[in-house]
């Protein structure tokens, strides 16, 4: 089903039914489909055809969910770019999608400029008043022809999510209508989901996160969505309190925040039947302390491949199975296997793969990178768990040597390449710390050049720019060299022991 239907079916079954609530405001299902009628026609009247993609620039907000569905309706792709990256970042990124249309929100136009200036073949728009050579997208004219029949082709593209790879070269995740379906019928499964529930989404919708383990499958249930552009802890508890919020999604490092709030105790959060979790390994201590405040806290493991729901706990087994990632999604198949790719036994621990029809097609552009990830049918996720006698998931490693800060990946290798283009660093390695607040907080070796004499604030100064600041180091060590084994491969689990206590530190707590 293609999945601008979800929200033309919802307008005839529930037309006052509010499906969006957004700074103060109310969008019924019926509004929010003549807005992506009208929102299908402005990408028609300025040139979207199928197979195009249309990029989005902003915090969260209805704009972007019309631009999907709208997309969707045309047989395009929408691309929500991930506001906390640099021009550089989001330059290539755009070198490799090529959107035929970028919408930009106000507060970004300054740092799209350079962009527009480079791709003069994309059609820049913004949401507010019209800038300075720039096109309103309030001002684009509705193409009043009739629109195409939306296509019914499950494995047509429709969103488009870029992650940076091992490499440190972003990496297009291209999902299907399929996909987002499959996505939505495991969500609406793990939370038992329904048109009377009021969903909270605090997290960036540029995650696969924030978009598809309620908000989408919300859409798709005919449900409520309450969007905030940004998570603000007290906005939170605002909004579970005064909309009676059911279900929402709350990264580790989010719950802390709310929970360090003087109101956390007293907080009426007795509308939540359960909050849903995940991006980072989660002790069962911190599941239990969530518990003690009379919450039902659950996890959800998955990636951007995976749209991202791959295996979930319910809410009966929250507190029976703590610290579990759950059992595989209603529509997922798992396997733990060895280096030899057989399935390992219940309790070993072996490489997590994941089979179903919510996975992505492919990477954009990159077909070695989807030969080398999907193979069989199945995604390779580089994760390593095994599954408990009851067949419930347990993830013990992650993904290479990804880091999980705050709920964002960051990839050591794409911090290490910036830093070694600069002459005055020899070596240099990057590496997660876990960290109390954070999850993981980044920490880098660094081998200074013959002669060179590097502080801390010298290495900060280096990236400011090049790469978003939560990618920032909040250690940095200096040394004479990195160990490396007999093949030259730098051993990273001495340079994590050499590193603790570092010489010179950025202090933990403070968020670049």
């Amino acid at each position: 089903m293609n999945i601008s239907r979800w929200i033309d079916k919802h307008a005839k079954f529930a037309p006052g039914g509010a499906a969006l609530r957004f700074a103060g405001s109310s969008i019924s299902y019926q509004s929010l489909a003549a807005e992506v009628e009208n929102a299908a026609r402005k990408l028609v009247a300025l040139g979207v055809m199928s197979g195009d993609v249309v990029v989005y620039l902003g915090l969260n907000g209805p704009q972007l969910l019309e631009l999907l569905f709208a997309c969707g309706r045309l047989g395009a792709s929408v691309a929500p770019l991930n506001w906390r990256l640099t021009a550089l970042e989001h330059e290539r990124m755009l070198q490799d999608c090529r959107p035929r249309v970028a919408v930009v929100a106000d507060q970004f136009v300054s740092h799209a400029a350079p962009l527009r200036a480079t791709f003069e073949a994309t059609h820049w728009t913004t949401l507010g008043g019209p800038a300075a050579g720039w096109l309103s997208w309030n001002d684009v004219h509705a193409s009043p022809a009739a629109l195409p029949d939306p296509p019914d082709a499950d494995n047509t593209p429709v969103l488009l999510c870029y992650t940076s790879g091992s490499t440190g070269a972003p990496k297009g995740v291209v999902h299907t209508h399929a996909s987002l379906f499959w996505n939505a019928i495991n969500s609406v499964h793990m939370h038992d989901l329904t048109s009377a529930d009021r969903v909270l989404t605090t997290l960036p919708l540029f995650h696969v996160g924030g978009l598809n383990i309620l908000t989408t499958p919300a859409l798709y249930a005919g449900a409520s969505v309450t969007l905030h552009p940004k998570f603000d802890p007290d906005d939170a508890i605002d909004a579970i309190e005064k909309e009676r919020i059911t279900l929402t999604v709350l990264v580790p490092a989010q719950l802390m925040a709310m929970m360090a709030c003087p109101r956390w105790q007293q907080a009426d959060l007795s509308s939540l039947r359960v909050v849903t979790t995940g991006s980072t390994i989660i002790p069962a201590s911190f599941v239990q302390k969530v518990h003690e405040r009379g919450l039902r806290l659950i996890q959800v493991y998955g990636s951007t491949e995976t749209c991202p729901i791959a295996a979930y706990q319910r809410a009966d087994s929250a507190e029976r199975k703590l610290g579990a990632a759950g059992l595989p999604a209603l529509h997922c198949d798992l396997r733990i296997v060895d280096a030899d790719g057989r399935d390992v036994s219940r309790g070993e621990d072996g490489e997590i793969l994941v089979r179903g029809p919510n996975l992505m097609r492919e990477y954009l552009n990159a077909p070695e990178a989807t030969s080398a990830s999907l193979k069989d049918g199945w995604y390779r996720t580089g994760d390593v768990g095994h599954f408990d006698e009851d067949g419930y998931l347990f993830v013990v490693s992650r993904k290479n040597d990804m880091i999980i800060s705050g709920g964002e990946n960051v990839y050591p290798a794409e911090i290490e390449n910036v830093l070694l283009e600069w002459p005055a660093i020899s070596e240099v390695c990057v590496f997660g710390r876990p960290n109390s607040r954070w999850g993981e907080m980044i920490v880098a070796m660094i081998v200074p050049a013959p002669g060179e004499k590097l502080t801390a604030a010298d290495v900060l100064a280096r990236l400011e720019g090049r790469v978003a600041r939560y990618k920032h180091p909040r250690e940095i060590v200096f040394a004479a060299a990195l160990p490396r084994n007999a093949l030259g491969k730098v051993i990273k689990e001495r340079v994590r022991a050499e590193a603790a206590p570092p010489p010179e530190r950025i202090l933990e707590g403070q968020r670049p």
